[in-house]
């Protein structure tokens, strides 16, 4: 063999080692970033089994989850559609708080959209058990039977019971020392007058206080929903803001567990909604709308189905 042949041979194996480097190094890259993947999907599956967030109800677990920049849903990508006079025409809030309005005006909203009293204030008489004040909660539904000023009335007492059933009795104050004035009366009257003229033009509703069982996971072990109409879900906002990323979130989380739930009527859902009587105003988005990559991330992430 002549001393060129030996220097090409030679130039050859040198440039086969370089290739066989090359990829060699690529196939470490390669393993070494599934390995990476793999114990990051392994750390977040961890996480949403700690203690700390196993077995949270709906909105605990949204309100603890940090969402990127804008939200999952950005709420300014919600249609808004202004339905009639706002907040603008109620009166001052006197000194009932917020979370007790709005609780009474769903409740009654569903009372005089169909549903039974006993199912409709369901789970304030739960909580009215829990605390042994079941007979007294009773009485107080006995005379709820619409907009009257006792019926509001005793409507947001019986919204005081709620807490004991949603986060336990230690929340809890007694419902006797509830004394909405005039004002807020008035204003829980007009916002339930909203919601069913809301009800007329959207609905009509097909399940109200929605449920998910077959939906529920580890990590999300409890919540419940306003409205399903033919096509869309619906919750009820009293804020005088509009939706945040959080409220969207729980919409989606909401939709995602129906649909994974026993229960067909989540089935036909095109739509998600917040209506809030206190602004007069409804917000949809199209579901079509949501990124896919976002649904897997919030099934996976926030609800942990896995």
């Amino acid at each position: 063999m002549t001393s060129m042949a030996v220097k090409i041979r030679r130039r050859e194996h040198r440039r086969q080692k370089r290739v066989e480097r090359v990829q060699a190094k690529r196939y470490r890259e390669e393993r070494e970033r599934r390995e990476r993947a793999q114990l990051e999907r392994a750390n977040r599956h961890i996480s949403l089994l700690s203690p700390k967030v196993v077995g949270c109800p709906v909105m605990r677990r949204v309100k603890s989850i940090k969402q990127p920049y804008g939200g999952y849903i950005p709420s300014r990508t919600l249609a808004a559609t202004v339905l009639g006079d706002g907040d603008e025409t109620l009166s001052p809030d006197g000194d009932v708080s917020a979370i007790l309005i709005g609780i009474a005006v769903d409740y009654l909203t569903r009372l005089l959209s169909g549903s039974s009293a006993e199912e409709s204030f369901d789970i304030s008489l739960r909580g009215a058990w829990i605390v042994g004040e079941a007979g007294y909660a009773s009485s107080l539904l006995s005379e709820v039977r619409g907009l009257d000023d006792v019926s509001v009335r005793n409507a947001i007492r019986l919204a005081g019971y709620d807490v004991c059933f949603r986060a336990g009795p230690r929340g809890y104050k007694p419902v006797e020392d509830i004394w909405p004035d005039d004002a807020t009366i008035g204003n829980v009257r007009t916002m339930v007058g909203r919601a069913l003229a809301f009800l007329e033009q959207y609905g009509p509703k097909t399940v109200d206080g929605f449920t998910f069982e077959g939906g529920y996971t580890d990590v999300i072990v409890a919540g419940d929903g306003d409205f399903l109409t033919e096509d869309t879900l619906w919750d009820f906002k009293v804020s005088k803001r509009r939706p945040t990323s959080q409220h969207t979130l729980q919409l989606l989380v909401y939709w995602r567990m129906g649909l994974h739930s026993v229960h067909p009527e989540f089935q036909p859902i095109k739509y998600l909604g917040i209506f809030n009587p206190r602004l007069n105003t409804a917000y949809r988005i199209p579901v079509a709308d949501i990124p896919q990559a976002v649904i897997d991330e919030v099934e996976q992430q926030v609800i942990g189905y896995w």
